[in-house]
This record gives C-alpha cells, sequence and structure tokens, in this order.
C-alpha cells in the first residue's frame, strides 16, 4: 500500500504556500468524491465498510508496527500514560474498531429519511429531507481510532472526509487511510473520499480551516487549546466538541453498593478519554459510610486523590493526596487523579457542577426521583446519566455505531455525534404547476 511522505519545503512561506496549494487539491477531489457519495446507494455504502472492516482486520500487523513507532515516540518524549494508551492500537482493539465498521454498516442509512412533511391545502406536497453535508473536515489528536471512526461514518452518511490526525500517530494514521482508500476503490468508490493533510503538517491544519466553499463542516477532537484554537481562527463553519470535565454525585439516597462500582468504572476503566470523570461529589449524609471504601478502592486501583477537608479525614494512611483547589475543580486530568468534594445537599452539588463543567457528561446515583427530576432539568450538559458511568457518553455505547465526537455546543448536534448528525437536510416541494397567488 501507498503512504503519502512529507514533502514540506524548509522555508515557512514556502511550507504555507505548498499546504495551501495541496489541501485545496485534496479539497477539490473529495467535492467530487461527495457527488458520488450523494447518489451511492445504501447496499453500496455497507459493502464498501464491510471490505474496510476486512482490510483493517488483515492489515493489523502493519498497523501496529506503525503504531508502536508513534507510541515509543511519544512515550520517550513524557507523554503522560493514559494518553499514550489512548494512542495505542493492539489487535484487539483493532479488532472492535472493524467490529463498530461493521455495526455502522448495520444502522439505517439516514439519507434520504423524511424529518416532516405533509400535504398542504393548496395540492403542494412538502417534504423535509436528510441529505449528506458533503466534506466533513477532522483535526484531531492522538487518536487513530477516530481516523476509521470519522471515515466510516462519513462513508455511511453520504461524505467525504479530510482529517488532520495530528503528528503524534502519524505513522499509525498513515496507514490507516491507505488502508481505507483501498478498500474504497475495491469497492468502484473514489479514493478520494478519504484523504489526510497530514504530510502538511500544522501549515496542513490551517490550511484546512481556511477551506471555506470547498469544506463545508469542520470537527475538532481533542484537547482544550486544539479546539479553541480551531474555532477562533477556522473560516469553515465549526461543530465545537468539548473538554470533558465530568461529575458524579453520590446522593444521600444512593444505593451506595450500586455507587461504588459506577465510580470505579466512571474513573479508572479508560483514563485518558473525555467521558472519564473527574469530580466525584457526595453527600454528607452518606460521606462517613461511602468515602472510606470508595477511597480505598480508589487508592488501591491507583488513584490521587484532590480532596476538601471533610475528604482527607476519611483517607487511609496509604492514600495519595492533595489539597484540593479551584485549579483541581476545573481540571480535565485525563490520568488516574480524582477531585473529591463533600456536600451539603443537592443544591450545592448542583451549583459546583454548574460552576465547573464543561458540559459534556454528568452523573447521579440516587433512589430517590425528585433528586433525578432536578438533577436532570436544572443541569445543561450533553449528557446525564441516572445511576450509570458516565462511560456511556460515547456513540457505540448510546447505539449510534461510531462517533465523530461529543458535541457540547447546542446548535445542529449536541452529544455524541454519530450518521444523523453528519446529515443537513433539503426542503422538496412537488407540485403540479403551482404558482404562488
Amino acid at each position: 500500500m501507498s503512504v503519502q511522505t512529507d514533502q514540506r519545503p524548509g522555508t515557512d512561506e514556502g511550507e504555507e504556500q505548498q499546504a495551501q496549494a495541496g489541501v485545496q487539491e485534496l479539497a477539490v477531489q473529495a467535492r467530487a468524491a461527495a457527488r458520488a457519495l450523494r447518489s451511492a446507494t445504501t447496499a453500496t455504502k455497507n459493502t464498501a465498510l464491510e471490505r474496510i472492516a476486512d482490510a483493517l482486520v488483515a492489515a493489523a500487523p502493519q498497523i501496529i508496527a506503525a503504531n508502536a513507532i508513534d507510541t515509543q515516540r511519544e512515550s520517550d518524549a513524557g507523554m503522560s500514560p493514559g494518553l499514550v494508551d489512548r494512542l495505542r492500537l493492539d489487535e484487539a482493539r483493532i479488532a472492535g474498531i472493524a467490529q463498530a465498521v461493521r455495526e455502522l454498516a448495520a444502522l439505517p442509512d439516514p439519507v434520504g429519511e423524511v424529518v416532516r412533511g405533509q400535504s398542504l391545502p393548496n395540492g403542494l406536497t412538502v417534504r423535509q429531507t436528510r441529505v449528506p453535508m458533503g466534506v466533513v473536515g477532522m483535526i484531531y489528536e492522538a487518536r487513530p481510532n477516530v481516523t476509521v471512526d470519522a471515515a466510516g461514518l462519513a462513508l455511511k452518511s453520504g461524505n467525504a472526509v479530510l482529517l488532520r490526525g495530528g503528528s503524534a500517530a502519524q505513522e499509525s494514521n498513515a496507514v490507516i487511510v491507505a488502508v481505507l482508500r483501498e478498500a474504497l476503490e475495491s469497492t468502484g468508490l473514489p479514493a478520494a473520499a478519504v484523504a489526510t493533510v497530514d504530510p502538511y503538517g500544522r501549515a496542513g491544519a490551517r490550511a484546512l480551516m481556511r477551506a471555506r466553499g470547498l469544506v463545508d463542516v469542520l470537527v475538532p477532537r481533542g484537547g482544550s487549546g486544539l479546539i479553541q484554537t480551531v474555532v477562533r481562527e477556522s473560516m469553515v463553519p465549526v461543530i465545537e466538541t468539548g473538554v470533558g470535565n465530568c461529575h458524579l454525585y453520590v446522593d444521600a439516597a444512593a444505593d451506595l453498593e450500586q455507587a461504588l462500582p459506577i465510580l470505579i468504572n466512571a474513573k479508572t476503566q479508560r483514563v485518558g478519554v473525555c467521558n472519564t470523570i473527574e469530580t466525584l461529589l457526595v453527600h454528607e449524609q452518606v460521606a462517613a459510610e461511602f468515602l472510606p471504601s470508595a477511597l480505598a478502592a480508589l487508592t488501591a486501583a491507583g488513584v490521587h486523590i484532590h480532596g476538601d477537608e471533610a475528604t482527607a479525614a476519611l483517607l487511609r494512611a496509604d492514600a495519595t493526596f492533595s489539597p484540593a483547589t479551584d485549579e483541581d475543580w476545573g481540571t480535565e486530568y485525563l490520568s488516574l487523579d480524582l477531585a473529591v468534594r463533600v456536600v451539603p445537599d443537592l443544591d450545592e452539588a448542583l451549583e459546583h457542577i454548574r460552576t465547573w463543567s464543561s458540559g459534556h457528561t454528568e452523573a447521579i446515583c440516587t433512589t430517590d426521583l425528585r433528586a433525578v427530576q432536578r438533577f436532570t432539568t436544572e443541569l445543561d450538559s450533553a449528557a446525564l446519566m441516572v445511576n450509570a458511568s458516565t462511560r456511556f457518553t460515547d456513540g457505540g455505547q448510546l447505539g449510534l455505531g461510531a462517533e465523530l465526537g461529543i458535541s457540547t455546543q447546542k446548535l445542529h448536534a449536541r452529544g455524541p455525534m454519530g450518521l444523523a448528525e453528519l446529515t443537513t437536510t433539503t426542503w422538496i416541494v412537488q407540485g403540479d404547476g403551482h404558482v404562488r397567488p
């Protein structure tokens, strides 16, 4: 398989010019590919997805070898263990990625779905129908699985995709994109439907952000710095994804035996992802009963506690602990760190979350229906969990197949972005010689 190589010239001006020209050419090719995908049948798209899944499994040795280069380089450079884990691919993860692609193939095709429609008194028939966006751009960091997720979602929803996966995963992404393009061509679909601007480095990302008119929508996925840079600088419309400063609140009426495994799962199942909790809030009425065992389990899992005075008083001697500050309440750790606070009541828990949340996911453990009602109506986050781990805020877990990201904005898409969120709508109005009086 062929892999694009970095052809950037040495001067900054030359780098920018070459990136601008190169990305524009890729975008023009992507628009042509998007036109072909727009009319592709569901059967054709599903066949392509099945071949992509098979090709990924077949190419696992090459992908893993390339990924080993990336993970070793980034580990040596000081990347945190949680982020290295997010970057790492092995046979099991590649098999899981391939299975997610097959699950996408099994999902209903959103293209052509009638969102609403009616026959008007004057005889006109009106239908608002889902259609592809066109060309979707993705800028993301250290997540080679997103390369496949983005391509699969774009294909099933009839879009072409331009990818900027970042230097941390450059070897992995180069091999994966080559595999995807070959699989598309084997189905008779244009390889240009999936392309990467990675050979142009950061200049390629800037060129992608300036490709208004060629790229229809841009989705950033990564840390706060990356997301805010894209939001500020992009000339292409942006769907903003958010960092995950997520909270779990254990209420006075919680089933504590149920709450403990939810806490451990939400914090430790995979720490380097945005739906991991970063703050635990516990009602003071159950703190003395719940926190000693909870903190012991967290300590056993290697979690460093950043807590208030009430939390410190309940710690085991072997716990690692730092007094919590405002910085802790506002931090997305993406590591084995957790901020813990004892609160006097539900009101204070809600106020704390409203103050510090990034609007991603919040969870409550309680058997009190009034507390559930208040939690789910008074908080304004993209996802709210009741007696369930925040780790379920995921397109695959919520039945959407894969996801392009978790949108924390409120226009068009919010929460996990699946197939429907990669479509827009067209109004189809059918008449019989109608003219407006």
